[in-house]
This record gives structure tokens, C-alpha cells and sequence, in this order.
């Protein structure tokens, strides 16, 4: 996908500016929200783009491999369906509309924050609450590992994303919004899944319903000589995505 893409030249961008350069980076291209909401400055040399763009420009910036690695990880299993479901230009549209709405949810947290927020987390949280209300009866393939027992386990992506959503409230609720300190940016991820699964009705293609299972599973093993049940391979002329 070319988001994904463009998140890692990025984050190689990033990297290319050695330790002290990326950390001004972060500053001059993440959202600060008390730049954003007029509380603060930031120096001269760090105003390289208005604040308002600053809420496009920090979805496409990462603290780290595990950030970058993490929310790439999640649009490369949940995007391509989301995607399928109302075409490339729209899906462009609606990630920033929901990163958007993930960016302002955390600003409005924490108003006179001066911490940079940066991370295409929330706009993927748009991602997730739109695949929810598409595909809540979807098998989503999860670790399981308990001591030495691991394995891929099918599980409802009801159960999956309604969990992940639950626990991102609840995390927000009880962790102390500090205007001084970084961390997780909970109510981005709320405010991206909640965005995405009312924009989905609107975004998808006439002929596309939503509460229906998936072409392809979001992610799936299949054992070696399995035998493939007919219309489990998409034949030719099929417009339909393979398994990833």
C-alpha cells in the first residue's frame, strides 16, 4: 500500500537526521497542541510548516521501529479490505479524515500539551472501527501463547476490535492526562475508531454491505496440503484480493 510506503521513507527520512536532528523533526512536524490551539511558539527555525498542517504531517512520523512496526503491521492486515470496499482515492481521503479526527480528540485532551504527537495510530484506529462495522463476523487470526504453547487462534473481529476499543477507553480514562509528559495517545486511537466507523457508511461503494464477512480473512494460515475448498482461490477474471 502507498501509505505504508510513505510512512517508511519517512521514518528512514527521520532516521537520516541522526538522534538530535530527528527529535527537532518531531518538533517541526508532529502536533504540538498548545502550538495548535495558540498557547505556544515554537522557536523560528522549527516553523517549517503551519500548525494546522502539522495535523497531517505527524501521521506520517514515528517515535521508533516498534511505533512504526506496530501501526504498519495493523494497516497492512485491516487496510487492504477497508480499501477494497470503497476504492484507493477514497481510502486516501477517509485515512486523513480520520487521522484528523484522532489528532483533535487527543489536542482537545490535553489543550496546553507542548509534547509533540506523532504516529499514524490514530488515523489507523479509523481503519479498525470502519472494518468492525464491514466485517464483525470476520476471523481475525491472533497469537495465543500460554508458557510454551503458541499458536495462531481464530477469533470474531468483534470480540478483537471491540476489546482493543474498550481498552483504549478505558486505558485514556484512567491514566492521568499530563500537559508535560508523553506516552500513548489513547483518545487518538477513540477518536480515529469512532471517526472511521461513522465515515464507512458514507465512504464505501453503493453495491458494498456493511455487516458482511470479508473476501479474505485479515490474516490466515493454511497447513501444508491442506485441500482448498472450491472458491477458497480466486479464479481468473476475479477482481478479488488474495490472501495476505
Amino acid at each position: 500500500m502507498a501509505l505504508i510506503a510513505l510512512c517508511v521513507m519517512v521514518f528512514l527520512w527521520q532516521l537520516s537526521l541522526g538522534a538530535r536532528g530527528g527529535n527537532l523533526a518531531v518538533y517541526s512536524f508532529g502536533l504540538v497542541p498548545a502550538v495548535l490551539f495558540g498557547y505556544a511558539e515554537l522557536p523560528e527555525p522549527l516553523r517549517v510548516v503551519p500548525p494546522w498542517m502539522s495535523v497531517v504531517t505527524s501521521m506520517f512520523m514515528h517515535g521508533g521501529f516498534l511505533h512504526i512496526a506496530g501501526n504498519m503491521l495493523y494497516l497492512w492486515i485491516f487496510g487492504n479490505n477497508v480499501e477494497d470496499s470503497m476504492g484507493r482515492g477514497r481510502f486516501v481521503v477517509f485515512y486523513l479524515l480520520c487521522g484528523t479526527a484522532a489528532a483533535m480528540a487527543q489536542s482537545f485532551a490535553a489543550p496546553t500539551s507542548e509534547v509533540p504527537m506523532v504516529g499514524a495510530s490514530g488515523a489507523i484506529g479509523g481503519v479498525l472501527g470502519a472494518y468492525l462495522v464491514l466485517h464483525p463476523r470476520a476471523n481475525v487470526g491472533v497469537f495465543f501463547w500460554f508458557i510454551i504453547i503458541v499458536r495462531v487462534i481464530s477469533v470474531p473481529a468483534v470480540l478483537v476490535l471491540g476489546f482493543w476499543f474498550v481498552g483504549q477507553i478505558l486505558s485514556g480514562v484512567t491514566t492521568p492526562t499530563s500537559d508535560d509528559s508523553g506516552g500513548v495517545a489513547f483518545w487518538a486511537h477513540v477518536g480515529g475508531f469512532v471517526m472511521g466507523a461513522a465515515l464507512i457508511p458514507v465512504f464505501k461503494r453503493p453495491e458494498v454491505r456493511l455487516l458482511e464477512p470479508p473476501h479474505s480473512r485479515p490474516f490466515e494460515v493454511v497447513p501444508p496440503g491442506t485441500r482448498l475448498r472450491r472458491g477458497s482461490v480466486p479464479e481468473a477474471g476475479d477482481r478479488r484480493r488474495p490472501f495476505r
